[in-house]
């Protein structure tokens, strides 16, 4: 349990303004058995955990941008820099792709930094008796469990089958899942049914670990640190995947009716002419934030708006635009549209809705650091579109309670909603939802997953001055480059037993 909470919280964010990061694991400077011997070792590890999800390879770039880069998202256009070119085109997707090398290599660098921190904490746990710091000690492996469970869920997503029954994912292959750092566990995929349970074990320890005292009553909106509500969301998140839509339904739930959160409105501003919707993009602020990376403008990650714009202080050069149909899902009420788009000319000449979702943080921008932004992993609003999914999924229908859901969240984005009720049924829920989904979480590297889950393909038809490679595509449903090729230097390591994918072939 966690009795000082806020407290541990301001603690750690004074540690990060005098540490940089651990860009090496401790070992490399500590001996093994001398690393992490004091509760502020512990801390210090921690934080080195946070500083790993700052990597551009993860949601401050490769993570997030990828996987909807590689779908109908966006177009190439005319002067594009061949930026992620391989994956935009789809077919040459290779093992040897770099992007996705990074990804993979640093999901399994925060995973083993959890391990490191996780195999010494026992032995500082036995010479701590002061009952504050056995709680600080809590949080911090609460912390952990969390993180390792949320890079082995990016893993199983990007590098998996979509999950179908357990019996079915016990046939399919997972990921190489280890507990220690310094192990001798054999390195190998597990089932795919096996690292779903490995990670709703460590999301189990997490939730107990990280659990609020009952008289916890402050909101925890906006925190670029883990508790139990974010536990939750990525809880439900793994359900929906799972196709467990009872505890989808349930945990998504927590999150929504624990008011930690609130939708960020469209309407109400928090200054002259600006929303606190767009706000939460062009600040990094926002009151449905459950957890984002937290930069500084002395310590951040990679650049999420950069191929939407390339902007140099005198043009625009964008690698990518959105693809007019997106544009086209918009109701005329629907005031998304003019916080993620804005119509620009390039200096290609393209007249053109760009994406200013990522354009950058003001503050960022004002210390001349552009198209840089604290990714948000974690919102309230997935969480209402999750428990929407859940509801019509299940085995007896709830549409009442799916619509009311989705009303709330169009009732946050619209200027007017009509009545502010939205019918559903069994031959429009699903399309309402996956709509819904491509609107609210646009770029924030969904796309490809849930089309894989959901079986289906897509098409590309030329638009302006799209790119001829790569503009006329039509991908069929369960394509192998659905799931991404595990990186050849995996497979081809001394003593590699790991198993390729279809796409590897």
């Amino acid at each position: 349990m966690i009795s000082k909470f806020k407290l541990y919280i301001t603690s750690v964010a004074l540690a990060l303004c005098c540490v940089s990061c651990l860009d090496k694991l401790p070992e490399d400077a500590i001996p093994f058995d001398k690393a992490i011997q004091t509760v502020k070792d512990v801390d210090l590890a921690v934080i080195g955990i946070y500083d790993a999800f700052k990597s551009s390879a993860l949601y401050s770039g490769n993570l997030t941008l990828l996987p909807d880069l590689q779908t109908d998202f966006v177009y190439g256009v005319n002067g594009n820099t061949n930026v992620y070119g391989d994956i935009w085109r789809w077919k040459n997707i290779l093992a040897t792709n770099t992007d996705i090398e990074a990804v993979y290599g640093s999901l399994y660098m925060v995973i083993n930094r959890c391990n490191f921190l996780l195999d010494r904490v026992e032995n500082v746990r036995k010479s701590v008796t002061d009952d504050e710091q056995l709680d600080k000690l809590d949080q911090c492996c609460g912390e952990t469990y969390f993180a390792r469970a949320l890079a082995y869920s990016e893993l199983v997503k990007l590098f998996c089958k979509a999950y179908e029954s357990d019996e079915d994912a016990a046939q399919q292959l997972g990921i190489i899942l280890t507990r220690h750092y310094g192990g001798d566990e054999e390195m190998k995929r597990a089932s795919l049914k096996d690292s779903y349970a490995f990670i709703l074990e460590d999301l189990d320890r997490a939730e107990e670990l990280l659990e609020l005292e009952e008289d916890f009553t402050e909101s925890l909106f906006d925190s670029p640190y883990f508790n139990e509500y974010t536990v939750h969301a990525l809880r439900a998140r793994v359900s929906l995947y799972m196709k467990n839509w009872d505890d989808a339904i349930k945990y998504s739930t927590k999150v929504i009716e624990s008011n930690k959160d609130r939708l960020s409105s469209c309407t109400n501003e928090i200054a002259n002419g600006v929303s606190y919707y767009k706000y939460m993009w062009t600040n990094d602020i926002s009151t449905e934030t459950i957890w984002k990376v937290g930069f500084t403008v002395n310590s951040y990650g990679g650049a999420l708006g950069r191929i939407f714009a390339n902007y140099d202080y005198v043009s625009l050069r964008p690698d990518y635009v959105p693809a007019e149909w997106v544009i086209n899902l918009y109701d005329n009420n629907d005031l998304r549209v003019t916080t993620f788009f804005q119509n620009q000319t390039t200096s290609y000449g393209l007249t053109w809705p760009l994406l200013i979702k990522y354009f950058g943080n003001e503050s960022f921008v004002e210390n001349r650091i552009l198209h840089v932004c604290m990714p948000k992993v974690f919102r309230l609003s997935e969480q209402y579109l999750i428990r929407a999914e859940a509801y019509v999924q299940k085995e007896q229908p709830e549409y009442g309670k799916a619509g009311t859901d989705i009303s709330t969240l169009r009732l946050a984005r619209y200027s007017t909603y009509g009545s502010g009720t939205t019918p559903m049924n069994k031959d429009n829920a699903m399309d309402i939802i996956e709509q819904e989904r491509v609107k609210e979480l646009y770029m924030e590297g969904f796309r490809l997953h849930d089309l894989k889950r959901w079986h289906k393909g897509f098409e590309r038809k030329p638009q302006a001055q799209s790119l001829e490679n790569g503009s006329s595509l039509k991908v069929e449903k369960d394509d192998v480059m659905f799931v991404w090729p595990i990186p050849q230097h995996e497979l081809d390591a001394p003593g590699s037993i790991v198993e390729p994918n279809e796409s590897n072939k």
